[in-house]
């Protein structure tokens, strides 16, 4: 407000200097005496009537500076909470990680731009057993542990997703078949080294099949999926708790 008062004094007693420079020429030159009306005329019309005009454009000036900046807040608080709705619509509620439909879409997106790459799918062994023995809460509990492990095996920048009730996938970006080969070993190997203990002292296994697939050029995800599912069926065919990879769609058929 002070600031207003200032510059609106400021441009009103220019206004008054101008009124009263233009008087001393204008009433002269046309003949007339420069009596007291005149000087005050010249001197109050200016002041009162500039400052007010001032002041009111002024403060409307500072209302609309006030009422964008509020605005532009407001967008942002927004945006933010439009951003925070859409991370927690990608992921899943439980583990964290993005759910089927979001991790697809980044296996999509992916792909596009890298041809190179692996898919795994990691599939915990005899979770029904644990959920029947022991219920559904110790059963998650034990997603957890064994989702941890597959965040641990991964490198950073893969992208993980649980695709399923006791199914992950992790794309290995840009891996190579040696890359894929030792992570999808350390995904197992990590999640063997846990020790789920759910009631008492005695320890439960867990374990996960992982059947994977690297990428060949052409392949889409619906055919990535395919092959890796096929490597999978065959690790849980082979007695569990192994990873079978494939360098390429041809081989996987």
């Amino acid at each position: 407000m002070n600031s207003i008062i200032l510059k609106s004094a400021a441009i009103a007693f220019a206004s008054v200097a101008a009124s009263l420079l233009l008087t001393l020429i204008i009433v002269p030159a046309l003949g007339f005496p420069i009596n007291r009306t005149i000087w005050l005329t010249s001197t109050l019309c200016p002041l009162v009537l500039a400052w007010v005009a001032c002041a009111s454009t002024f403060w409307q000036s500072d209302r609309l500076k006030n009422a964008h900046r509020e605005l532009a807040r407001a967008h942002a608080q927004l945006a933010a909470a439009h951003r925070r709705l859409s991370e927690k619509a990608s992921r899943d509620d439980m583990t964290g990680m993005l759910n089927r439909e979001s991790f697809f879409a980044a296996l999509d997106g992916s792909r596009r731009k890298s041809d190179r790459g692996a898919l795994l799918i990691i599939d915990a062994d005899h979770f029904k057993k644990i959920n029947d023995s022991f219920g559904h809460l110790t059963g998650d509990d034990a997603l957890l542990l064994i989702a941890s492990a597959i965040e641990r095996g991964v490198r950073s920048g893969d992208v993980l997703g649980r695709i399923g009730g006791e199914e992950f996938g992790a794309f290995l970006v840009g891996a190579t078949e040696a890359e894929a080969r030792r992570v999808a070993e350390r995904i197992r190997r990590e999640v063997e080294l846990i020790r789920f203990r759910p009631v008492d002292e005695r320890t439960v296994p867990l374990t996960v099949s992982i059947g994977g697939i690297t990428c060949g050029e052409d392949a889409n995800v619906s055919k990535l999926m395919r092959a890796a599912d096929l490597r999978l069926y065959e690790a849980k065919h082979r007695g569990r708790n192994l990873s079978i990879l494939d360098r390429d769609i041809s081989e996987a058929a």
